[in-house]
């Protein structure tokens, strides 16, 4: 099993800005896509997660920096590993390609919360599957 998951998009003309490369803010939804297809991937959902655990994961943090200029039908992959998991929250590295070129890095902080926002154990069928991933 690779110890990462990845995300394939295309850059369409609404993902631009007045430069013509893409807007920075953008980058956030393409990472949280990933994330989502990420939990997928592993046999869960957002919604399930909420409707049979009690929680969301929410965005604690989150540290990008640009590296390359993405433009107008790039066709990016996004490769997300887990560096660290604790009782509550776990840390996902998130790097975006242009082929093999680093175009974006993020890392991001995520925490699993209550209905009232509180931070709460990761439930441990998730927690499983997620520490099949740690890099």
């Amino acid at each position: 099993m690779s110890n990462s998951f990845k995300y394939n998009l295309k850059i369409y003309y609404e993902d631009t800005d007045a430069g013509g490369v893409v807007y920075y803010a953008n980058y956030l939804k393409f990472l949280e896509r990933a994330r989502s297809e990420a939990i997928y991937e592993i046999g869960f959902s957002n919604t399930e997660l909420k409707k049979f655990f009690g929680i969301i994961i929410i965005v604690k943090s989150c540290n990008i920096e640009y590296k390359k200029p993405v433009i107008l039908e790039d066709k990016l992959t996004i490769l997300s590993t887990i560096n660290e998991i604790t009782k509550t929250s776990f840390i996902m590295n998130q790097n975006i390609k242009r082929n093999e070129e680093m175009v974006a890095t993020a890392n991001i902080h995520l925490v699993s919360v209550n209905s009232d926002g509180k931070p709460t154990k990761i439930p441990e069928k998730l927690k499983n599957k997620l520490n099949e991933y740690v890099n």
